[in-house]
């Protein structure tokens, strides 16, 4: 296994990152002073050994496509495309989910004590996926650890002679409490969503809609009163960053995540399988390649040939300062 190690000189901090298993960062760990520290991100016991859902732990990167493609089928340009279960993940009602590059390892171009640099290419790093996409696509990630702050540059890139359509997103698993001996239900859980969308089979209908009282997460609710697999957008920015945060309350700690106000859709959910809640900054929304082209604005971006794209995310933990 390639497991990468960053550390920060100052103060401890540390992230490990399985350059194999996706790039996936399935431990960010925030040490606050000599005794007491926060274990932001969940990972299945074994995970960095394999034989684990590659969606299940750390922080899936989800390219070209976040989330689902119903049934596995799109069009583009005139052509049809079937994405085969044996080639892409599938979920249990036949859709395709989250890309071609979590489960695939990474090709590490640069790395220091605290900043790594993961690429993963389609026709390079998975090329038998290459045919099921209209053309081939890069991803370059930078991950960089500064005191207690977790940061991922983002660039997509366009290597070829044909427009690519495509969509990104983050499936951070954040454990939860932030301390040992503090209750889950006594953290809150925040977004600045104002809408969702409607969504039949996890599916979006092309419909938006208000959020209902029971998951309004721009209002801070308790995590135990949450029971979420909900795709929102609305997304309010401030200062050009869209901010969601986690806040302990009996340990007055909080995790916040902060990203480009180009992460137009926020995915909430509440996995069964680990006492966590992901909040998944998406450029898009699920299915976006079948609604752009029914006329939804789902968020489907297309790079002409030589284009890239950049953003970013941080992933930040500390006391909470009143």
């Amino acid at each position: 296994m390639n497991i990468i190690i960053l550390t920060d000189p100052v103060t401890g901090s540390s992230a490990k990152i399985a350059a194999n298993l996706g790039f996936n960062c399935f431990d960010f760990t925030v040490k606050l002073n000599d005794n007491d520290e926060i274990a932001v991100i969940h990972a299945a016991d074994g995970f960095a050994e394999g034989g684990q859902p590659p969606s299940h732990s750390g922080i899936p990167l989800l390219f070209p496509y976040p989330n689902r493609i119903r049934g596995g089928r799109y069009s583009w340009d005139g052509k049809d495309y079937e994405l085969p279960e044996s080639l892409v993940a599938y979920e249990g009602a036949g859709n395709a989910i989250h890309g071609f590059a979590l489960d695939r390892p990474w090709r590490i171009t640069e790395q220091t004590e605290s900043s790594v640099t993961g690429v993963f290419r389609i026709s390079e790093d998975a090329p038998e996926r290459l045919p099921l996409w209209p053309t081939d696509g890069e991803i370059q990630i930078r991950y960089s650890l500064h005191n207690a702050c977790l940061r991922a540059d983002i660039t997509i890139r366009n290597p070829t002679a044909e427009p690519f359509p495509w969509g990104f997103g983050t499936h951070a698993y954040f454990q939860l409490p932030l301390a040992a001996d503090s209750d889950p239900g006594h953290c809150t859980i925040h977004a600045p969503v104002t809408k969702k969308w409607a969504l039949q089979g996890c599916l979006p209908t092309g419909e938006i809609i208000d959020v209902p009282k029971n998951g309004r997460l721009n209002k801070s609710p308790y995590f135990n009163t949450l029971k979420l697999d909900d795709v929102y957008t609305g997304v309010k920015s401030d200062g050009g960053g869209v901010e969601c945060r986690i806040i302990d309350e009996d340990s007055g700690t909080q995790v916040v995540q902060r990203c480009d106000d180009s992460f137009r859709e926020i995915v909430a959910f509440t996995p069964p399988w680990a006492t966590a809640v992901c909040l998944e900054p998406y450029t898009c929304t699920t299915d976006a390649i079948n609604l752009q082209q029914q006329g939804v604005d789902a968020g489907l971006q297309v790079l002409a040939p030589g284009q890239s794209w950049n953003g970013w995310i941080e992933i930040a933990a500390g006391l909470v300062v009143c």
